[in-house]
């Protein structure tokens, strides 16, 4: 892969990634309940997903779902209903406020049950398969060999959509002292839900 060509994959990458979208929410929603080391789980299930998603389009996934007459579609509607239902559960959770440092959010959630919500999340969207399949080829070079090119763009994605991740997260903390109070706590809830349900809505109905 060409260094310009490279760079403009990046930049792009950088631009795309950081776009609010229900990866960078989830991430910044876990850091806010559980503290910044806790919210680690979930951006790695994120991006177990995100790399499942680049992974399976490098392999040709895509077209196999394309040659199944309504796979795509089943796929589209159970990821927009599973984020509607998250969305749901946000918007009625309680509005009691966050008790920064009591551990008891932590305590009822394993670091492998907020990585497979996470993971959940972040694989839920089957548009990001073919998102993945329509960008990266663009980039490709036919001349060269194509193994060594998709790594070096799924390393380069990787770099930049972890690094999202820590933002995100972090910014979510930030924001944590503001919510220990029952007023603020319950926006949050009903931005968050509205969010997802805004999200879900959006792929259901999309071609």
């Amino acid at each position: 892969m060409a260094l310009h060509t490279w760079w403009l994959y990046a930049v792009t990458v950088f631009f795309v990634s950081a776009t609010p979208g229900p990866n960078m929410l989830h991430v910044m929603a876990r850091s806010i309940e559980l503290g910044l080391v806790r919210s680690f789980a979930a951006m790695a299930g994120c991006f177990v997903a995100v790399l499942s998603l680049l992974s399976a389009s490098a392999l040709g996934l895509t077209a196999l779902l394309l040659a199944i007459p309504g796979a795509f579609t089943v796929l589209r509607l159970a990821g927009a209903a599973y984020l509607i239902w998250l969305g749901y559960n946000a918007w009625t959770a309680k509005d009691a406020p966050i008790d920064i440092g009591s551990g008891e959010v932590s305590a009822a959630l394993s670091p492998w049950r907020v990585f497979a919500k996470a993971f959940a999340v972040g694989i839920s969207n089957p548009k990001a398969l073919l998102f993945a399949a329509a960008f990266l080829p663009q980039f490709i070079d036919a001349s060269a060999p194509k193994g060594a090119q998709f790594a070096v763009m799924v390393a380069t994605f990787a770099v930049i959509e972890i690094s999202w991740y820590f933002v995100y997260a972090v910014g979510g903390r930030s924001i944590a002292q503001f919510l220990e109070r029952p007023a603020p706590r319950k926006l949050f809830n009903r931005l968050t839900g509205g969010a997802f349900v805004a999200f879900g809505l959006a792929m259901a109905g999309s071609r």
